[in-house]
């Protein structure tokens, strides 16, 4: 976590941009004709297969997280302040679902695997809440997950000659069949995301 002070404050107002506009993602978040915030039929050009492995090493795929809808970040430990406010308002919004927080998946995903080793991952993100899947692999393994997911991530070198990681500022949400149903932007009302979140916990349930 005092790694985090070795590195300068980026213009995550580019992010935002990228985030609004890339060709990468499909942000529109809510069906265009209604005003009840249900989410986006599923988009099968976002998502997919992929290997990683979690915070204790031990291997993760896309069938670990079958059966239930999921909220995926992608990110880094050394980021100076789109992460860690985010998943810090993750945490918030698990204590707000209260039992039905249960129903969802959590995963933190690097885009830096380079320093993001799983023991670093996990110290990150357990400390903002254990039931947060810290994610992370080999350098090939984290860019094809980043392809499939048409996740934008550059690396952006600093004067000292280090680098701080630009990459996509939203939130995923996932079915439970791992399809893409829309995201949460940054820093989004939580009456919004909550909406959000009750709705994706509601097409889970199975039909009858």
């Amino acid at each position: 976590m005092s790694g985090l002070k070795l590195f300068r404050i980026v213009a995550w107002a580019a992010v935002a941009v990228l985030a609004a506009g890339s060709g990468y993602l499909v942000y529109q978040q809510t069906v265009a004709s209604s005003n009840s915030g249900a989410l986006i039929e599923p988009l099968a050009s976002i998502g997919g297969d992929f290997e990683l492995v979690n915070g204790n090493g031990e291997a993760v795929t896309q069938d670990t997280f079958a059966g239930k809808p999921t909220l995926m970040f992608f990110g880094f430990t050394y980021c100076p302040d789109v992460c860690p406010t985010t998943l810090a308002e993750l945490q918030g919004w698990m204590e707000v679902l209260g039992e039905d927080a249960g129903k969802l998946n959590y995963a933190f995903v690097t885009v830096d695997p380079e320093r993001d080793t799983p023991e670093v991952m996990r110290d990150y993100v357990w400390a903002f809440d254990e039931r947060i899947t810290p994610l992370t692999g080999t350098p090939e393994q984290v860019e094809a997950m980043l392809k499939t997911y048409r996740v934008y991530a550059k690396k952006v070198p600093l004067d000292d000659g280090d680098y701080t990681m630009d990459h996509s500022a939203a939130v995923y949400l996932m079915n439970a069949d791992n399809k893409f149903v829309g995201t949460i932007a940054y820093q989004e009302s939580e009456e919004t995301t909550l909406a959000k979140l009750k709705r994706l916990i509601e097409n889970a349930a199975p039909s009858t």
